[in-house]
């Protein structure tokens, strides 16, 4: 796969100091927060809500960190040696293809989805928490 990215923008192709910091935050950090949330989730600990919302925070933050360039700097980005097929990438990833559409969005609707979730969660215990000190 890197070999993809790698034809769309040299630094995947190299050690670039960006590329290789991202990975190791989502190695060293996503990684075991997410068999972190597993656990939670196996024991029933309510507290897999906050750290879904964490995870969810950063999987949308890094989303759209990757795909900034591709709303309209991607012009101001080619001048750091990305390649003119990254500009053919970006055109292709954003086409009007259902299959695509589907297969991008899931990256947005699925943190969305998780983060609106534990919010009724987190937002539902305070409430029952508050009525209980109120009564």
């Amino acid at each position: 796969m890197w070999r993809e990215y790698a034809a769309a923008d040299f630094r995947w192709g190299t050690a670039d100091p960006t590329v290789v910091s991202l990975e190791i935050l989502t190695v060293l950090g996503a990684g075991p927060l997410c068999c972190y949330i597993l656990m939670l989730l196996a024991r029933s600990d309510p507290a897999r809500h906050y750290w879904i919302v964490v995870l969810s925070t950063a999987e949308l933050y890094g989303g759209m960190a990757y795909r900034q360039p591709e709303f309209g700097y991607l012009e101001s980005t080619l001048p750091l040696g990305l390649s003119r097929s990254y500009e053919h990438h970006v055109r292709k990833s954003f086409s009007p293809d259902l299959s695509n559409l589907t297969t991008s969005s899931r990256w947005v609707i699925i943190p969305i989805a998780l983060m609106v979730d534990s919010y009724g969660h987190i937002a539902g215990s305070l409430r029952a928490i508050t009525k209980a000190k109120t009564n």
